[in-house]
C-alpha cells in the first residue's frame, strides 16, 4: 500500500489515506511511536463552533489509521518555500517544530544534518550523543544527548590549585 514512505530528506513519512488500519507497522516499529486512532476527530468538524479550533495547516485523520510524529512537515515545507522564494537555503533553527517552540528548556534541536555548521550537526558530534537502536541499522535521524553526573564525589579529580585569594589557578 506504500502508506508510509522515507522522503529524500530521510523523513519517514505517512501518507493517511493509503493506510488500512492493519497495525502492521506499529507491530514492527522497533521504537514503538505509532498509534493507532480509535477517534473520529473529523465529527467536530461539522459543529461551526468548533471548526475554527482545528489547526488548518494539519490535516485530521480519520478513524482507523496509524499515527505517528512528522516533524512538523507542514512547517518544514513552508520554510523550504519562504527560502526557495527569496532563492537561499533555509536557514539554521528558521524551522521549528511545536514540540520544540513549546519546550520552556529548549531541550529539543531540529535542523539539517548537512550543514556542518548548524547547531544540530553540532550536538549530533558531541562525544555523548547517542540514538537508539543503532545496532539495528535503522539508521535514526532522532538521536539523544546523555547526561553525565558523578554521584560519588570521592571520585572527583582534585581541584585545580587556587590563587591567593581563592581565585582560579595561581
Amino acid at each position: 500500500m506504500a502508506a508510509t514512505t522515507h522522503s529524500e530528506e530521510g523523513l519517514n513519512e505517512m501518507t493517511y489515506n493509503r493506510c488500512v488500519g492493519t497495525k502492521y507497522c506499529s507491530n514492527n516499529c522497533p521504537y514503538k511511536v505509532r498509534r493507532f486512532n480509535f477517534y473520529e476527530f473529523n465529527e467536530d468538524r461539522k459543529l461551526p463552533s468548533l471548526t475554527a479550533m482545528a489547526n488548518p495547516n494539519v490535516s485530521v485523520r480519520t478513524l482507523g489509521v496509524m499515527e505517528k510524529c512528522t516533524y512538523c512537515v507542514q512547517r518544514i515545507n513552508r520554510g523550504r518555500i519562504e527560502a526557495e522564494k527569496e532563492n537561499r537555503r533555509v536557514r539554521d533553527g528558521e524551522i521549528v517544530t511545536a514540540c520544540q517552540q513549546v519546550c520552556p528548556t529548549e531541550a529539543l534541536v531540529f535542523g539539517d544534518l548537512n550543514d556542518p555548521a548548524s547547531k544540530v550537526a553540532a550536538l549530533k558530534k558531541e562525544p555523548l550523543n547517542y540514538a537508539l537502536l543503532l545496532e539495528l541499522n535503522t539508521r535514526p535521524r532522532t538521536t539523544y544527548l546523555a547526561k553525565l553526573t558523578n554521584p560519588n564525589p570521592a571520585l572527583a579529580p582534585e581541584a585545580a590549585p587556587k590563587g591567593p585569594h581563592g581565585e582560579g589557578p595561581a
